[in-house]
């Protein structure tokens, strides 16, 4: 169970930072050529290693670092129209699949004491 965990967090982050950059950059970014935007991909590389080595304090600090996307791509499903609104809605279920089992691989690999 813990490593489908794992692995669903893992899946789920990289497709987000590829999302990320494949939204701004090339598919429908906020300006005609390519925006800036595509840097908020960046900040998703932090927590990239913990959670692909099983660091358990990653999962925990990530699965709330993780709601800034969320909420982010939440209000671009609500306002944006198009292809924009269908990879935020994309970007709200990875967020979503991330957070799950990221709370659930924190809350699992605990240990007794």
């Amino acid at each position: 169970m813990i490593r489908h965990l794992k692995l669903g967090a893992s899946v789920s982050l990289i497709t987000l930072i590829l999302l990320s950059l494949a939204w701004e950059a090339v598919l429908a970014p906020f300006k005609p050529g390519g925006s800036l935007l595509m840097l908020k991909a960046v900040p998703l590389l932090l927590p990239l290693f913990g959670i692909l080595g099983g660091k358990r304090y990653t999962y925990k600090w990530a699965s709330m670092f993780i709601l800034i996307y969320f909420t982010e791509g939440v209000v671009r499903a609500w306002s944006d129209i198009g292809l924009s609104a269908k990879l935020a809605m994309l970007e709200v279920l990875l967020t979503v699949v991330f957070f799950i089992c990221a709370i659930f691989y924190a809350r699992l690999s605990r240990r007794n004491i």
